[in-house]
């Protein structure tokens, strides 16, 4: 398994948008050696709508590196490590407005990217992002609020705990054998609410009816990190791919 170097990076926007998920639809999307982490009898899914700038190596002090849109799909997941159950999340897709970075796809970056177009349109009060790629498209179209709502998570802080301990994401490797992992840390975690106005996903949309509901937003802007090998346990794979192709409606 290819070990990626450490990089640092500023999350100049991050939009999580949170769905409640049937745990036997979710399981059918994930790889043997992976199980849906439940939060009160449901699966946690989502898309990741990163803005990176000044990625670089860790070492390169000057702020000055590549950025980009990112886009992840991703399931919050559980495995047996050697002493205990580990968790963090699974990323089937990974896509991207950088060419760089679909190149550089499980070889600098973990996990294989698709090359997407994106549009944002951002302002204090509102953000807009589409992404549209041969496969996959997503709109968002959400409101930075002080209010909380989730039927998932009873406070901001439980729904900030959640996704700031499931630091470290598996991505397929090119081998489609094995797994890439990556953990992404920050002394600056910090989160706060967004009202989803209207949000589709045709990854989400796809599965069977009522079987994925949008839940919450979550909204970062303005924080370093860095990104490194795991060091820890990585799941086993077997013999299924986490495709979209194993639900069946």
């Amino acid at each position: 398994m290819i070990t990626p170097p450490t990089l640092a990076a500023t999350i100049e926007r991050r939009l999580l948008v949170n769905y409640r998920v049937d745990p036997a639809v979710a399981q059918r999307l994930l790889p043997e050696g992976l199980r849906p982490q439940l939060v009160d009898g449901s699966a946690v899914a989502g898309i990741c709508l990163l803005r990176l700038g000044d990625l670089r190596p860790s070492w390169f002090v000057p702020r000055i590196g590549w950025g980009a849109e990112n886009a992840a799909h991703r399931f919050a997941v559980e495995w047996d490590g050697a002493d205990g159950v580990r968790t963090g999340v699974y990323i089937p897709e990974r896509h991207t407005a950088s060419r760089l970075a679909v190149l550089a796809g499980g070889r600098v970056f973990p996990g294989r990217h698709r090359l997407a177009r994106f549009v944002s349109e951002e302002s204090p009060e509102r953000i807009r992002l589409t992404l549209d790629s041969p496969a996959t498209t997503v709109r968002a179209d959400v409101r930075p609020t002080t209010a909380w709502s989730s039927s998932l998570f009873p406070t901001l802080a439980s729904a900030s705990a959640f996704f700031q301990s499931g630091s470290v994401g598996w991505s397929p490797a090119l081998d489609g054998r094995s797994f890439q992992g990556i953990r992404l840390a920050t002394d600056a975690w910090s989160v706060s609410a967004a009202e989803p106005v209207r949000v589709e996903s045709s990854f989400f949309d796809s599965l069977p009816a009522g079987s994925a509901v949008l839940d919450d937003v979550l909204l970062m802007r303005d924080v370093p990190v860095t990104w490194n090998s795991p060091g820890i346990d990585a799941p086993r794979t077997g013999s299924r791919s986490g495709s979209r192709a194993g639900v069946r409606r």
